[in-house]
C-alpha cells in the first residue's frame, strides 16, 4: 500500500488548524466490526475542486455522506469553515452543504422548475411551509443559469437527456445556496461531451466542491486536489501531479501506466497499459 505521507502537500496536522474550507481530521468508521474508513485526514482550501478517487469499495460514498453530516463517523471530525459538521443542526447543515448522490431522481414527474425548487426546502420558514414564491423562483432560475440550463426551466423531467438531468440536479443543489457542494459520481452514464461540459460548469461555480470520480483523467483535468482512498485509508493526498503517479496508481489500482503532459494544458494524462503490453523499462520480471 502506498504511504499517504509520500504524496501529501505540506504538513497535514498544521493544515488542520486552518478555519476555512473543509478539514477532515482522522475520520474513521466501522460497521459490524468492519473498517470502512480509517483515520482519513486532509485539508481542502475554500473554493477548490477536490477529486475523491479510489477503487470500488474504497469508501468514497461513505466519506461524502460523513462530510455532508448525513452519516456519523465513529472517530474524528469534519469541519466546514471552522464549524464541526456533526455539531450543526440538520437544517443548518442542509443549508450549508449540498450532496448529490448517485441515481437520485424525483420519484414523480415534475417540471424542471419544480425539481430545482426542491433545493429551497431547507430555507422554508416553517417545516411544512410553502415555497415557490418570487424569491425562491429567482434563486432557482439563477441556479439553472449557473449550470447552463436556463432554457430547460419549462421542460418536464422525464423528457431530459442524462446530461441535462445531471445539470438540473446540480442546479437543485445550488438552489440550497450551499458553501460546500458534494457530488457522488456525477459523470456516470454521460457521454464524453456531457462529462466535459458538466465538470467545466462545476469548476466555474467557484464553490468548494468534492467530487467522487472513477475517471482519473477527468480528475487530473478538472480537480485542484486529489484525495485517493484505498480500502478506507488515505493512500495519497495532494495535487493531481503529486498523486497521479505511476507507482501510486499501480499500488492502488493494480494497473501499469505512463504519465504524459496534455499537449494543450500541460495537466497529467494517464495512459494505461494492458496486461499483454510490455512492462515499463527496468520493471521486467527478474
Amino acid at each position: 500500500m502506498v504511504s499517504a505521507h509520500g504524496a501529501r502537500t505540506g504538513n497535514s496536522r498544521t493544515a488542520l488548524d486552518g478555519a476555512a474550507g473543509v478539514v477532515l481530521d482522522e475520520v474513521s468508521l466501522r460497521i459490524d466490526g468492519v473498517s470502512i474508513l480509517s483515520e482519513v485526514s486532509a485539508a481542502l482550501p475554500p473554493g477548490t475542486v477536490t477529486g475523491l478517487l479510489g477503487p470500488n469499495g474504497a469508501g468514497k460514498s461513505t466519506l461524502l455522506r460523513i462530510i455532508a453530516g448525513i452519516d456519523r463517523a465513529d472517530a474524528g471530525t469534519v469541519a466546514l469553515d471552522g464549524a464541526v459538521v456533526g455539531q450543526l443542526r440538520r437544517r443548518e447543515a442542509a443549508r450549508r452543504i449540498a450532496l448529490l448522490e448517485q441515481n437520485l431522481a424525483p420519484s414523480v414527474d415534475l417540471s424542471v422548475r419544480e425539481v430545482v425548487l426542491l433545493g429551497r426546502i431547507p430555507h422554508r420558514s416553517r417545516l411544512l411551509g410553502s415555497f415557490g414564491g418570487e424569491d425562491d423562483l429567482g434563486v432557482a432560475l439563477a441556479a439553472l443559469a449557473m449550470v447552463g440550463a436556463g432554457d430547460l426551466v419549462d421542460r418536464r423531467w422525464h423528457t431530459l437527456s442524462g446530461g441535462q438531468q445531471q445539470r438540473v440536479q446540480i442546479a437543485r443543489a445550488l438552489a440550497q445556496r450551499p458553501s460546500l457542494l458534494l457530488l457522488d459520481e456525477p459523470t456516470n452514464h454521460l457521454d464524453v461531451s456531457a462529462q466535459l461540459s458538466l465538470l467545466h460548469q462545476v469548476r466555474g461555480l467557484g464553490l468548494t466542491s468534492v467530487l467522487a470520480l472513477h475517471d482519473l483523467n477527468l480528475a487530473a483535468a478538472y480537480c485542484d486536489r486529489i484525495v485517493l482512498l484505498q480500502a478506507g485509508r488515505l493512500a495519497a493526498f495532494g495535487t493531481p501531479a503529486e498523486v497521479l503517479r505511476p507507482e501510486i496508481i499501480r499500488a492502488v489500482y493494480g494497473v501499469d501506466c505512463d504519465i504524459v503532459p496534455h499537449p494543450r494544458t500541460g495537466h497529467p494524462v494517464i495512459v494505461f497499459s494492458g496486461p499483454d503490453e510490455p512492462p515499463r523499462p527496468n520493471e521486467g520480471t527478474p
